[in-house]
């Protein structure tokens, strides 16, 4: 069974076109994804990541507020139970915000112009257990 994945666009952030193209990357290496749209609210995005037994929330974050939002879903599954959910955020991070980002739980960090096959690759070892090969 493929490892399911949210990608979500948290906060208010209304460019989807680079989730659009990870969910579609992500759907074509065999993941089974769950796109959320635009302007999801943190606790919305934690409540579908439960509802849809995903093994990792994928955040798509363009407006600077990286920070901020990464560690509050992460606190959020935390507190949901779900903890064992990986975070990974993409889009527009700073090189000097990847360790801070680390720090607070994500999982892994993709910044603007990642090829794709990394992205698919480190998904991949992240799900371990349950990607498709």
């Amino acid at each position: 069974m493929p490892a399911r994945i949210l990608v979500a666009k948290p906060g208010l952030d209304g460019h989807d076109r680079g989730a659009k193209i990870v969910a579609r990357a992500l759907r074509d290496a065999g993941f089974e994804v769950v796109f959320t749209g635009i302007r999801q609210r943190i606790e919305d995005i934690v409540s579908i990541a439960l509802q849809e037994d995903v093994a990792v929330v994928g955040l798509s974050i363009l407006s600077g507020a990286h920070l901020a939002l990464a560690e509050r879903t992460v606190e959020g599954l935390r507190a949901a139970d779900a903890g064992d959910i990986a975070v990974i955020v993409g889009g527009t991070i700073p090189a000097a915000d990847v360790p801070k980002l680390r720090e607070v739980g994500v999982a892994a960090v993709f910044p603007t112009g990642t090829p794709l096959e990394t992205l698919v690759a480190e998904v991949r070892a992240l799900t371990a257990t349950t990607a498709p090969q």
